[in-house]
């Protein structure tokens, strides 16, 4: 109770706290980013051989907790002292202890990526549940997003839990009001699902997976279906000047597809932050103009 009221009267201390927690999810946002779309092509897997009637092979238990963390090239299990956040790959010379192999940066990035966002968030809301809902948000995105980078996927173990837990906390009003939440679940699952279907009817292609109209439901359910409008804006903006760069530096090709989920995502955090007075500086310049 004396450290809740300490955290609670002190906005550097719980600020400080936060940030620390968040590079230790960080941490373990690298284990769900590696290990949860193996996860679900295993489960995938195991689900067409039963299907045609076949039996997959035996193997060992794999899921966030088993097998513990090793280096894959060499095979050394990682110890608990190799494994504190940013600090050990410091140490380590971001390699590993035993074969020296390169440990890959993108590690200690999102460790380092997920206590900046925890402080900054912690900062924004201050003590109490809006800082829990919006870290809970926050960590979900990034995980989401550094999976849909990876593998161009959004998995429904992630985005749908998250959904109905962003309807939970708006019984309460924390973020808008419950109906807004509903309402922003639905336009935005319809929304980009129109727009899914009418890009294919035009051109015969797929323009986006329905990962990204369930993660633009969980925005809006999250954040009301008023951040709607600015949230598709940023994301697509974004997407379009990144898409743009990297195929003039010869970093993609054209019709290679580009995942939308970081950008909804970044979109997502900065509306969670900033929704209400990007909004209103919007049509206020509107008006102006």
């Amino acid at each position: 109770m004396l450290l809740v009221s300490f955290l609670k009267a002190s906005l550097p201390a719980w600020v400080a706290t936060v940030a620390c927690l968040g590079l230790i999810v960080g941490s373990f946002l690298n284990v769900v980013i590696h290990r949860l779309p193996i996860m679900l092509e295993r489960e995938w897997q195991s689900h067409c051989a039963e299907l045609n009637g076949s039996q997959t092979p035996a193997t060992e238990p794999y899921n966030l907790v088993m097998p513990r963390s090793r280096c894959p090239q060499c095979g050394h299990l990682i110890s608990a002292f190799d494994n504190i956040p940013v600090l050990s790959y410091l140490l380590l010379r971001g390699r590993c202890r035993a074969c020296k192999a390169r440990i890959s940066l993108r590690y200690p990035l999102i460790e380092i990526i997920s206590g900046l966002l925890s402080g900054w968030v912690a900062w924004h809301f201050g003590f109490g549940w809006p800082a829990l809902g919006a870290l809970l948000l926050t960590w979900s995105l990034l995980a989401l997003a550094a999976i849909d980078v990876d593998k161009q996927l959004l998995p429904d173990k992630i985005t749908l839990p998250i959904l109905w837990l962003g309807l939970l906390f708006n019984l309460g009003h924390t973020f808008t009001d419950i109906r807004s939440a509903l309402m922003g679940a639905v336009a935005g699952y319809l929304s980009l699902w129109c727009v899914y279907h009418a890009f294919r009817l035009l051109t015969r292609k797929e323009g986006m997976g329905y990962g990204d109209f369930k993660l633009f439901a969980l925005l809006g359910a999250w954040l009301g279906w008023q951040n709607l409008p600015l949230i598709i804006l940023l994301a697509s903006a974004t997407g379009a000047l990144v898409g743009i760069g990297l195929i003039l530096t010869r970093h993609a090709q054209r019709g290679i597809p580009i995942p939308f989920g970081p950008y909804l995502a970044m979109a997502g955090w900065i509306a969670l932050l900033w929704g209400p007075q990007l909004t209103h500086a919007y049509f206020s310049l509107m008006g102006g103009a």
